[in-house]
C-alpha cells in the first residue's frame, strides 16, 4: 500500500507507540489525524511531525460514545479515513478480584469496546470506496495470558479475535485488517497504568524491550505490505509457540514468577 497522501487515523497518539507511529507514518506521506485525551497533547505531536498535515482531536476513550463521536470529526477532517490504528490502551496490574470494578470498566472500555465503535462508524466508509485498513495495536499478552496482567490480556485477547473475524467478514471488500502484538515496549506503559504496581518480573526484563520507534517501523511496514499480524520483535514469536506447545510447564513458570513477586 502507498501511504502517500492517505488519511491515518492514530488514537492514544501523544505518547509511546502511538507517537512513533505518527512520526513513521508521516515519513511515508500519510496525512495524519492525531488523537489524545487531552486534544493539547496530541497538537504537540502535530507540531512535532510537521510540516506533514496533521490533526489533533481530543477524545476521552474511557467514556462511552467518545469512540462514536471521535469517527464523525476525523471523518469531517479530510474527508475520509484510510488507515485507522486502534493503538490507545491502558493496564491494571492487579489479580482481577483486587481490581475495582469502575478501573476494570475503564480498562475494557478503552481497550476493546472503544476500537470496536470506531471500526463500526469507519468501516462502512471503507467498504465504499473499496479499501482501507484497521489497524489493532493487541500485544503478546493478547496470545498468552500474563498473570500479573490478567484482565489486560482478556481484553487484548478479545481485540485479536475481533480482528480475526473481521477480516474474515471483510474479505473481498478490499478492506483489510492488520493486527499488531508487540512484546515489552519502551513506552512508559508501567507509569500510567490505572492501578497496582511494576511487577519485579517485568520490571527485570526490561533489557529484552525494543523501541517504540521499531516498534512503530514494523506497523507501518506492516500496512504497506499487506501483512495479518505483525509480532515484534519476532523473538515474541518463540514465547507463544512455547505457550502453544508446552502451556503447562510455561503457565508454571508464570504463576511461579509472580508468586515470588507476590511476596
Amino acid at each position: 500500500m502507498n501511504l502517500e497522501g492517505q488519511v491515518v487515523l492514530i488514537t492514544g497518539a501523544s505518547r509511546g507507540i502511538g507517537e512513533a507511529c505518527a512520526h513513521a507514518f508521516a515519513r511515508r506521506g500519510a496525512r495524519l489525524i492525531l488523537t489524545s485525551r487531552n486534544a493539547t497533547n496530541a497538537e504537540r505531536v502535530c507540531r512535532a511531525v510537521a510540516p506533514a498535515p496533521a490533526v489533533a482531536l481530543g477524545a476521552d476513550l474511557s467514556r462511552p460514545g467518545q469512540a462514536a463521536g471521535l469517527a464523525g470529526r476525523a471523518l469531517a477532517c479530510y474527508g475520509g479515513v484510510d488507515v485507522l490504528v486502534n493503538n490507545a490502551g491502558v493496564g491494571l496490574y492487579l489479580p482481577c478480584w483486587e481490581a475495582e470494578s469502575a478501573l476494570i470498566r475503564e480498562m475494557v472500555e478503552v481497550n476493546f469496546f472503544a476500537p470496536l465503535e470506531l471500526i463500526r462508524n469507519l468501516v462502512p466508509h471503507m467498504q465504499r470506496n473499496g479499501s482501507g485498513v484497521i489497524v489493532n495495536v493487541s500485544s503478546v499478552a493478547g496470545k498468552v495470558a500474563l498473570p500479573w496482567l490478567t484482565i489486560y490480556s482478556a481484553t487484548k485477547a478479545a481485540l485479536n479475535f475481533l480482528s480475526d473475524g473481521l477480516r474474515m467478514e471483510l474479505q473481498g471488500t478490499g478492506v483489510r485488517v492488520v493486527t499488531v502484538c508487540p512484546g515489552y515496549v519502551s513506552t512508559g506503559f508501567p507509569q500510567h497504568i490505572l492501578g497496582g504496581r511494576i511487577p519485579y518480573a517485568v520490571a527485570a526484563r526490561q533489557r529484552f524491550t525494543i523501541t517504540a520507534e521499531r516498534c512503530a517501523n514494523a506497523v507501518v511496514e506492516g500496512v504497506r505490505k499487506g501483512k495479518r499480524t505483525v509480532v515484534t520483535p519476532p523473538s515474541a514469536w518463540l514465547f507463544v509457540a512455547a505457550a502453544r506447545l508446552l502451556p503447562g510447564p510455561v503457565h508454571a513458570i508464570m504463576a511461579r514468577m509472580r508468586a515470588a513477586d507476590a511476596h
